[in-house]
C-alpha cells in the first residue's frame, strides 16, 4: 500500500529489510512450535492453545499501532510465537479428540480454516486499500486496519478455550483422570459411558498410556518417579533418538514439512502481489485483485480435499498435487524466461503465467496443504506425540522463515529461475513421499505403531499384550468376538482399577 510504503520507506526500499519484516514472524513461529511440545505436556493442550491466542493478540496490537520499524518487527515476532504454538498444538489436539474415521477430516479442517483466513485477509487488504483514497491521499488506517483485525479471531479463540474447549481425553488419561476422560469421550462421541465402542476406545487409550509409561521407566529409571517434570519432558526429546522407530517418525514429520515449504507455496502466499507485478500486472490494485483470487482458489479447492482425505488417503493426494505443482512451475518458468522483458506487448502471456500460478495454488490446496498437517498429527506414539508434532511444526516454520527471507532477492535477481528452483524441490518431494512415507488413513492413533513396524521386539510385544490384559481390553474384545453381551462399563472398570 502506498501509505505503508511512505511510512516505512526504509524497510520497503530494501529487499533484505522486506524479507526480514516478513520472515521474522516465521522465526517466532519456529520458537513457538518447538516450545509447544513441552508446554502442551506440562500445561495441557488446552492452556497452551490459550497462551498462543494471547501472543497473537499482543502482536496484532503492536503492529497495528506501530510508528516505527521496531514495533513492526516486535509485533510480527510475537504474532509468530502465537501462531507457531497454535500450529503445533492445534493438529495434535484435534487428532486426539477425533474418532479415527474422521481424524483426517477434522485435522484437515484446520487447513481449510487457514486458507479461509488467508482469503479473508487478502480481500480485507484489497478493501482497506481505498481508505482515504489511493496514492498520496491514502490514510494510515488503510494498513493499520488489517493488522488490527488480525487480533479479533485470537480474542474469539481465547474466549472459546475458557468456555467451550474440553481437555484432551488422552491427556486426561495420562494424568490419571480416567473418569473425566470417559466423560469427555462420551460427550464427543455422543454415546453413553457403557457403550461397547466407547469402552474399547477408552481402554485402547489407557493401554497405550500405561505401555508408554512403563517403557519410559525402563529407559529413564531415574526419572520414573515423575517428580522432575521439566527434566522428564526434556528426556522425551532424547527418547526420540533412542529408538529407530521414533527417529523414523520424527524424520518423516520434519521432511514432510521441509518439502511442503520448499514446494515454494509461501513464496506465492506472502509475495503474490509482488510476483504478479513482475508478470506484467503493474497496477498495485490489479495485483492485489489477482492475489485475492489466490485466496479464493485456496479455499474452494481445500473443501473437497477435507471431504475425501479419509477415503483416498494421504499419499495419493500428495503425489497428485506434486505432479500438478511441478508442471505449473515449469510452464510458468518457460513463459517468464521468454517474455519477462516485454510484458507490455505480451499481456496474454503474462495472464497465462498468472493462470498457471492459480493452478499451482489449486494443486497445493488439495494435497500438501491439508495432508502434511494430518500426517504429523497422527504418526507419533503418545510418549512423544506432543514433542514429535512440535518438531514437525517447527520444521515447517524454520523452512518457512528461510523461504520468506530469500524470496524477495530471488524475485529481483533470478526471475524465471525461481520457478525452476521450486520445481526441482517438488520433484524430490514427490520421490520422498512415494518411497518413504507410509499410508495412515483409517488407523487409530494406537494402531499407528503397527504401520511403522513398532512393538516388534519380543519384550515390547509381551509388555504391550500384558498391558492390554491388565486394563481389560483383551477380555472385552474376546467377549465381543464370541458374541457375548458386554458387561457394564462400571463392572469392567472394577477389573481395570484392580489391575
Amino acid at each position: 500500500m502506498s501509505r505503508f510504503n511512505d511510512d516505512f520507506s526504509s524497510i520497503v526500499d530494501s529487499s533484505s529489510a522486506t524479507g526480514w519484516l516478513t520472515s521474522i514472524l516465521q522465526l517466532g513461529g519456529w520458537v513457538g512450535a518447538l516450545s509447544a511440545g513441552i508446554f502442551a505436556e506440562v500445561f495441557t493442550r488446552r492452556y497452551t492453545i490459550f497462551s498462543g491466542a494471547l501472543w497473537v493478540i499482543l502482536g496484532s496490537f503492536l503492529t497495528a499501532g506501530a510508528h516505527n520499524g521496531s514495533y513492526l518487527y516486535a509485533g510480527r515476532f510475537f504474532t509468530g510465537l502465537g501462531v507457531g504454538t497454535l500450529s503445533a498444538v492445534g493438529p495434535l489436539y484435534n487428532a486426539e479428540l477425533a474418532p479415527p474415521e474422521m481424524r483426517g477430516f477434522l485435522v484437515a479442517l484446520q487447513q481449510f480454516s487457514t486458507t479461509l483466513g488467508i482469503m479473508v485477509s487478502y480481500w480485507i487488504g484489497y478493501g482497506t486499500n481505498y481508505i482515504g483514497g489511493t496514492g498520496d491521499g491514502q490514510s494510515d488506517w488503510a494498513w493499520r486496519t488489517p493488522l488490527l483485525i488480525q487480533g479479533i479471531p485470537a480474542i474469539v479463540l481465547a474466549l472459546g478455550v475458557i468456555f467451550i474447549l474440553p481437555f484432551s481425553p488422552r491427556m486426561l488419561v495420562s494424568q490419571g483422570k480416567d473418569e473425566e476422560a470417559m466423560q469427555v469421550l462420551s460427550h464427543l462421541r455422543g454415546f453413553p459411558p457403557g457403550d461397547f465402542l466407547l469402552q474399547v476406545e477408552f481402554l485402547e487409550i489407557r493401554s497405550e498410556v500405561l505401555f508408554e509409561r512403563r517403557m519410559f521407566a525402563q529407559r529413564f529409571p531415574h526419572l520414573a518417579d515423575g517428580k522432575s517434570v521439566w527434566r522428564r519432558e526434556f528426556a522425551q526429546y532424547m527418547n526420540i533418538f533412542r529408538t529407530k522407530d521414533n527417529f523414523k517418525r520424527v524424520a518423516i514429520a520434519g521432511l514432510i514439512m521441509f518439502f511442503q515449504q520448499w514446494s515454494g507455496i509461501d513464496s506465492i502466499i506472502y509475495y503474490a502481489s509482488s510476483i504478479f507485478q513482475t508478470l506484467g500486472l503493474t497496477s498495485g490494485t490489479i495485483s492485489l485483485l489477482a492475489t485475492g483470487v489466490v485466496g479464493i482458489i485456496n479455499v474452494v479447492v481445500t473443501i473437497p480435499a477435507i471431504m475425501i482425505i479419509d477415503k483416498i488417503g494421504r499419499k495419493p493426494l500428495l503425489l497428485a498435487g506434486s505432479i500438478g505443482m511441478f508442471v505449473s512451475m515449469i510452464i510458468t518458468a518457460v513463459i517468464v524466461a521468454k517474455f519477462q522483458h516485454d510484458w507490455q506487448h505480451h499481456a496474454a502471456a503474462g495472464w497465462t503465467a498468472v493462470a498457471f500460478i492459480w493452478i499451482y495454488i489449486a494443486n497445493f490446496a488439495y494435497s500438501w496443504g491439508p495432508a502434511s498437517w494430518v500426517l504429523i498429527s497422527e504418526i507419533f506414539p503418545l510418549s512423544i506425540r506432543a514433542k514429535g508434532t512440535s518438531i514437525g511444526a517447527s520444521s515447517n516454520w524454520m523452512n518457512n522463515f528461510i523461504i520468506a527471507f530469500i524470496v524477495p532477492p530471488m524475485i529481483k535477481g533470478i526471475g524465471w529461475g525461481m520457478y525452476l528452483f521450486f520445481a526441482v524441490w517438488l520433484f524430490i518431494g514427490a520421490f520422498f513421499v512415494g518411497f518413504f512415507v507410509p499410508e495412515t488413513k483409517n488407523k487409530t492413533l494406537e494402531e499407528m505403531d503397527i504401520v511403522f513396524g513398532s512393538i516388534v521386539a519380543s519384550q515390547e510385544r509381551e509388555m504391550f499384550a500384558t498391558v492390554r490384559n491388565e486394563v481389560g481390553l483383551t477380555r472385552l474384545l474376546e467377549a465381543s468376538n464370541r458374541g457375548e453381551e458386554s458387561k457394564s462399563f462400571k463392572e469392567d472398570m472394577s477389573h481395570v482399577e484392580a489391575a
